[in-house]
Formats: structure tokens, C-alpha cells, sequence
């Protein structure tokens, strides 16, 4: 009766006390699904680096992390569903992993005030912070990864592509269409023809673009797909013998699981990057440490350096980051979601502290800014090695076409603005 007795005193004391603070970061993955090769690795590295720092550091300025994961499937309903399930558990930031999902949330993150970061992918105009006030996608957007392509093409035929045909190959959704316009403007400046090759979702069915593609000989491929597309994509290619080195996938095309399954035959395929790959770097000696031995990864700890891995790992660093700016700038450490979102706009990662952080090189400097909510648009073509089964990275970072780029998100998120009468900030 007396154990009873204080058991209840206990729980009334515990009952009657303040919550433990916790700075959260919902997770909306997709474990499952035609996608669920590129997610799952993401959605590891984004929990194990929060795992990092809660169990190395104590959190980010001394308050512990949470990061409640809700499986979306690559699902554009089921994306807006975890939204809503998630929003009033103190979310700071959110990472939807899907342009679908992104083009719903921006008005429900706009209503809401919590920011939204699209690293790499969503709404490409979002860049422009004087309309996007809650959405950000530094370091880089399609368009960006599509003018890297271009100029990576130009490297290769000597600075001119004139008289040169480009295929587009692209996942026929909102995702696939981004790079349409900005490839489009670009054969007008360098003189390239243009065809595009659309394939309906998942993908798994691509025999008829690839006999298209033998047919017209092009000059180069660049390729935007995702999930099992990819894989088929590479293998066709190998199946036709289309030289490996002119077929170039963006970001989201160049992973681990899209290059084993076709073997040797992938051999040279190239994608654009920006991060960094394989786990030489510092900061993989912690994760391995205080995350995997301990037995607190998220995965079997198998996928660590992957590209995927690596690339959540970096959204979460971004967004720890942005976090300790906030609390720096508002002198405490529970922050909330329009303090993160200012943190976010005061980003400011320099090499020295990617190298403080153990990332030495493994992205590109972000400066973020009230106009700029999209970074430097900066990334690198990196090439597959069939022998050695790894990721090569062969060029520095490259930026894209400012003026090509830029000029076209003026004209994009000056027409968003116009259709749903925002008035620019930052003036």
C-alpha cells in the first residue's frame, strides 16, 4: 500500500511539472513504395545526425531532439496527411522529400508559420525570399542542376554546343517537368536541339523511349527520374550501348541502388551532386561511435556514405544549424517555428564551420538571406565506377547560369505573387 501510495505521489509530482523542452524535426519519409531505395537511406542519415548530437553534445544548445518519422510513401495525400498529424507536436522545420507534397504544403506552411526546406527539389522560385517568406531550397534547385548539366556538356564538346541534340528523359509529374523551361531557354543561348521523353510512374516500363532514343542518336542524355525508374533507365541505356559518359542524371538520379542492379553496364554514368560522398570525413567516426555501436541508428547502419545517407545527413546539419542560429539570435534555447524560420534566413555556413563540424568540403558554402532563399546554386557532376562500386566526384562545385536562372525566378514568383496577391518583403 505504501509502494502504491508513493507511486501516485510520483506521478502527481511528474504530472504537475514542466515538459522537458525538445527542439522538433518531423520526418516525412517513405520507406515504402517504388521510391523507398532513395528514402530510406535519407530518412537514416536525417535521424542519425540528430541522434548525434543528442547523445555527443546534448542536443543544439542544450536542448535534447526529437525527429517523429511518418511514412509517406512518396504519396502526395499521405505527405499533407503527416503534416496535419504532425504540426502541432512543436515542429520546427519541414522536409517533405517530394515536389508533389511540397507544391500543397507551401500555402499550408505559408498559413501556419513554419518553414519549409525543399533542399535540392519542390517549387524552384522559392528562391526568391522577397515572396516565399516560409520556404526555402538552398543549396541549389532543379534549375540549377540543369544549367551544371548544360555546362558540364559544354566542358565536353570545347564551350560549344551548337548543332548538338539533348534528350530529356523525365518522370512525367510536377518533379520531372521543373527543368523543362530552364533547358529550354538555354538551347536558345548555346544553339542545342531540344526532345523531350516523358515516362508515366514508377517507371519500370521504358522500352519504348529507349528504342526512341536509338533511333535519333543523341548527343547526350540528361535524366530526370527517381526511385526503380532509375535503375531501368541505366540499365536500357547499357542495353543500347549509349555511351555512359553522355548520360547524365540530376541529383535524384545518381544514388547507389540506380547504378548496382545494371552491373558493369553503368559503368561512367554520370549525376549531378552536392554533397559529398563515402564516409571520408570526420564525422563518420562519431556516427559510427555514438549512433551505430551504440545501437541507436536509425538503419543497420549499412547505408553510411551512401549518397542518400549522406544527403539527409546534410539537410539535418542544415537544419541544426539554422536552429543554433535562431537561438543565438534570439538569446534562448526553445526556440519556435518563426524563430527557426529567421534562422534559416540568417544560414551562414562557411568551410571552416563545415570543417568544425567534421564535413570538410562536403557541400558548398551557404549564405542565406531575406532575398535569397535558395544558396549558392552550386553543384558537382560526379561518376560512377562500376569496378570499385563507388561515387567519383570529377569536377569542383559549379555554379549555374545566374542570369539565365535568376530571371527566370523573377518571372516564376512574380506571377505566383500576382495570382495570390503577395507583396514582395524585404524592401
Amino acid at each position: 500500500m505504501k509502494l502504491k501510495l508513493v507511486t501516485l505521489v510520483l506521478g502527481a509530482v511528474m504530472a504537475g511539472a514542466p515538459a522537458m523542452a525538445e527542439l522538433v524535426f518531423p520526418s516525412l519519409s517513405y520507406r515504402t513504395g517504388p521510391f523507398a531505395a532513395g528514402g530510406t537511406p535519407f530518412a537514416d542519415g536525417y535521424a542519425d545526425y540528430f541522434t548525434l548530437l543528442n547523445e555527443r553534445d546534448g542536443g543544439i544548445g542544450g536542448e535534447m531532439t526529437r525527429v517523429p518519422e511518418c511514412e509517406t510513401a512518396y504519396n502526395t495525400e499521405k505527405g499533407v496527411e503527416c503534416y496535419e498529424a504532425t504540426k502541432g507536436d512543436g515542429a520546427l522545420i519541414y522536409q517533405p522529400l517530394s515536389t508533389g507534397i511540397t507544391y500543397q504544403l507551401i500555402p499550408k506552411v505559408t498559413a501556419d508559420g513554419i518553414p519549409m526546406h525543399t533542399m535540392g527539389y519542390g517549387r524552384t522560385s522559392a528562391a526568391n525570399g522577397k515572396i516565399f517568406e516560409w520556404v526555402f531550397n538552398y543549396p541549389g534547385n532543379y534549375w540549377d542542376s540543369a544549367s551544371i548539366m548544360v555546362k558540364h556538356a559544354l566542358d565536353m564538346e570545347g564551350g560549344d554546343l551548337s548543332g548538338k541534340n539533348i534528350v530529356l528523359l523525365y518522370h512525367n509529374s510536377a518533379y520531372g517537368k521543373e527543368p523543362i523551361r530552364t533547358l529550354e531557354e538555354l538551347s536558345k543561348k548555346h544553339g542545342y536541339g531540344l526532345t523531350l521523353i516523358p515516362v508515366d510512374s514508377p517507371g519500370q516500363e521504358q522500352k519504348s523511349q529507349w528504342l526512341q532514343i536509338r533511333r535519333e542518336k543523341p548527343d547526350y542524355v540528361f535524366f530526370w527520374g527517381w526511385g526503380v525508374m532509375n535503375q531501368v533507365a541505366i540499365q536500357e541505356a547499357g542495353n543500347i550501348r549509349f555511351p555512359m559518359d553522355h548520360f547524365i542524371g540530376v541529383w535524384w538520379s545518381g544514388s547507389e541502388p540506380d547504378v548496382l542492379p545494371a552491373g558493369d553496364a553503368a559503368d561512367g554514368y554520370k549525376s549531378t551532386n552536392f554533397t559529398g560522398t563515402g564516409t571520408d570525413y570526420p564525422i563518420f567516426d562519431d556516427i559510427q561511435k555514438y549512433v551505430v555501436d551504440a545501437g541507436k541508428a536509425a538503419g543497420d547502419g549499412s547505408s553510411l556514405g551512401q549518397v542518400q545517407y549522406n544527403r539527409g545527413m546534410y539537410a539535418a546539419m542544415l537544419a541544426a544549424e539554422a536552429a543554433l542560429k535562431a537561438q543565438e539570435m534570439y538569446g534562448v534555447t526553445e526556440i519556435n517555428a518563426a524563430q527557426m524560420r529567421d534562422g534559416m534566413e540568417a544560414l551562414d555556413v562557411t568551410a571552416a564551420r563545415m570543417a568544425e563540424l567534421g564535413m570538410p568540403g562536403f557541400g558548398p558554402e551557404v549564405h542565406v538571406s531575406c532575398e535569397n532563399h535558395g544558396g549558392p546554386g552550386q553543384g558537382l557532376i560526379q561518376q560512377w565506377n562500376a569496378t570499385d562500386k563507388k561515387w567519383v566526384a570529377i569536377t569542383d562545385y559549379i555554379e549555374s547560369d545566374r542570369d539565365v536562372i535568376d530571371a527566370l525566378i523573377v518571372e516564376d514568383s512574380a506571377a505566383y505573387a500576382k495570382e495570390n496577391n503577395i507583396e514582395e518583403r524585404c524592401k
